[in-house]
């Protein structure tokens, strides 16, 4: 199993979605425990003052709206 990173692009599909066996979601996990690193917890802990959060919310509903698409 091969965890994709937040940053990297990444072609959704509908199998991706399936769900886990107990054994799969194990190996994530470790997989994603092993992985995640303290710069990454910093990315979600500093407050950024020129983010316009107009924008994120935007963009964030055009994401959603896109996912939504493609599991059609």
């Amino acid at each position: 199993m091969r965890i994709q990173r937040m940053d990297e692009n990444i072609e959704w599909k509908p199998e991706m979605f399936r769900e886990f066996t107990p054994e799969e979601l194990k190996e994530a996990y470790a997989l994603m425990r092993a992985d995640f690193t303290a710069d990454d917890l910093q990315k979600f802990t500093e407050i950024v003052e020129d983010v316009d959060a107009e924008q994120v919310l935007a963009d964030m509903a055009e994401a959603q709206k896109q996912f939504d698409q493609g599991i059609k």
